[in-house]
């Protein structure tokens, strides 16, 4: 706070990072001396990894939100309906698109926010890599809404299939997916969506089983979940085919038209339902935000302190972040832990510029990577002192971990009683509310 006025710290997006930032920011500094400002153009947030069961319907996204309105006037900070247009690091401030309702009517014009510190969190979309035909013909999980489309156009499908099956109207009896990308989102989906198959006849579709859906999971690698070892990664393919799922590794994408997958050696897929699940970058509106540095996936280059190269007063964390800390060759990967770790850090940080002190650098804790294959299964492996370096899990101790990971996003969000609390009564919820939801 200086001469009397507060202290603006504004942090854009509500991710796995941002969210649990704000609580934080909001529980460090008094009212009268900081303003917390937190910026999304969603008005719920959904922990992203949950993702593919939304769009399978074995998660229902309403009662496991967080509303960032009510999340704010809990924790005491402000919260903004709007979408980054571009960053004016002279006048620092930030301008947020014009907001726009499904109708096309204007809601609110462009905005101006004032920051004396700015926190980027606005995560990352899928990586098309220039292939043809992709965004035109595919689905992605980069945000609540795909997960709902897909969700729909699934059970669409499921529901055709059931009643060509009743009618015996042969050749539309079956339902067929095509998952490209074999690292943990592609492998879980494809797990999930059988998961989802065997309950669909409990819910009125009583001509429908599993064996009515065709998923084929394409991985241009050699192996599918190269973040695992290699005899995880073929435990993980083992019980993938076991559910029935054609595994195709080393195949290429190289164009998708209007229900096919081309590849570059090998049939091309037919599909009812395409889905891309190959890579993550920045959103492409990122280049024409500001003149701040940008590596080539459109993600905000930042010093090891997580401040970006040409201003201190403005961080980047999470997947929209490129952070190559010394020693290492590539950037900090980019997944839900890092983002909930560099929130720490700028924490730090923050306060250490404001008092004028030496920045910490941002130090990644591998944790481990860990794979839910649904109810089936989960693979994985832990790292740190705990167990003493790299340890493989699979089964049962697999599933509790991966089940703590949540857990654990859920206290960063909540604190540590509210959090406890949330967590309760999920398991109450597991209990009583509908395996599936079909709407």
């Amino acid at each position: 706070m200086e001469n009397g006025i507060k202290t603006q710290i504004v942090v854009v997006g509500g991710g796995a990072g941002g969210l649990g930032l704000v609580r934080k920011l909001a529980c460090e500094y008094r009212r009268d001396t900081h303003d917390v400002t937190l910026v999304d153009m969603n008005r719920t947030h959904i922990w992203k990894p949950l993702l593919h069961e939304v769009a399978a319907g074995s998660l229902d996204a309403s009662m496991d939100e967080v509303g960032y309105g009510g999340h704010a006037g809990k924790w005491g900070y402000r919260f903004f309906l709007g979408k980054l247009e571009s960053i004016d690091r002279e006048n620092r401030t930030i301008t947020t698109a014009p907001l726009i309702d499904p109708d096309g009517e204007r809601v609110l014009d462009r905005q101006e926010i004032p920051f004396d510190y700015l926190v980027l969190a606005i995560g990352g979309v899928s990586n098309d890599f220039g292939v043809p035909g992709v965004r035109e013909n595919a689905m992605f999980l980069d945000y609540r809404q795909d997960s709902d489309k897909f969700r729909h156009k699934l059970l669409n499908a499921c529901f055709r299939a059931n009643l060509a099956k009743r009618s015996g109207e042969k050749g539309k009896q079956q339902v067929r997916v095509c998952v490209i990308g074999g690292g943990a989102t592609g492998v879980e989906l494809s797990a999930e969506l059988y998961n989802a198959a065997t309950k669909l006849h409990k819910f009125g579709l009583s001509e429908f089983d599993d064996k009515m859906l065709k998923v084929t999971l394409l991985e241009a690698g050699d192996r599918i979940l190269p973040m695992l070892n290699e005899e995880l990664a073929l435990t993980a393919q083992n019980e993938l085919s076991e559910l029935g799922v054609d595994v195709r590794t080393s195949t290429q994408v190289t164009e998708i038209s209007k229900g096919l997958v081309h590849v570059k050696e090998g049939a091309s897929v037919e599909a009812d339902l395409i889905v891309w699940a190959a890579g993550v970058k920045a959103a492409n509106e990122t280049r024409g935000m500001s003149d701040l540095e940008l590596a080539r996936g459109n993600q905000f280059v930042v010093r090891p302190t997580l401040q970006t190269t040409k201003d201190e007063r403005i961080f980047a964390i999470g997947d929209c972040c490129s952070c190559t800390l010394p020693g290492e060759e590539r950037p900090v990967p980019p997944r839900a832990q890092s983002a909930h770790q560099m929130a720490s850090t700028v924490l730090k940080n923050i306060n250490s510029l404001q008092r004028n002190e030496p920045q910490q650098d941002f130090v990644y804790n591998d944790k481990g990577s860990l794979v839910s294959l649904s109810r089936f299964s989960a693979v994985g492996s832990l790292m740190g002192n705990l167990v003493g370096g790299r340890m493989a899990i699979e089964g049962r101790l697999a599933r509790l971990a991966y089940a703590s990971l949540y857990r654990m996003h859920i206290l960063a969000v909540h604190g540590l009683l509210r959090g406890l609390t949330l967590i309760l009564a999920g398991h109450v919820n597991q209990i009583v509310r509908p395996k599936l939801k079909l709407h």
